[in-house]
């Protein structure tokens, strides 16, 4: 199985998925660590992660590592100073 990222100006090296099935935990840790993150910080509040809905996408450990990212990146962004 292949991945990659692309968006309106670019796109990622495609990550090769060597043996193995997909899970949560591989997409989380291979894809989304790796790729989506860096990216996801570079591009701001632009950036918008879409996928095709497939079972490694909805995986519960998928979806809480989606929702402390954009937690840590709000809050990276927050100016507490007066």
């Amino acid at each position: 199985m292949v991945w990659a990222g692309i968006w309106s100006v670019g796109y990622t090296d495609p990550h090769v998925f060597h043996g193995g099935t997909l899970t949560g935990v591989r997409y989380r840790d291979e894809i989304l660590d790796s790729y989506v993150r860096p990216y996801a910080c570079a591009i701001g509040n632009e950036f918008i992660l879409m996928d095709d809905n497939a079972r490694p996408h909805r995986a519960v450990v998928v979806e809480d590592y989606l929702e402390v990212m954009v937690w840590s990146e709000w809050n990276g962004q927050l100016n507490l100073q007066t």
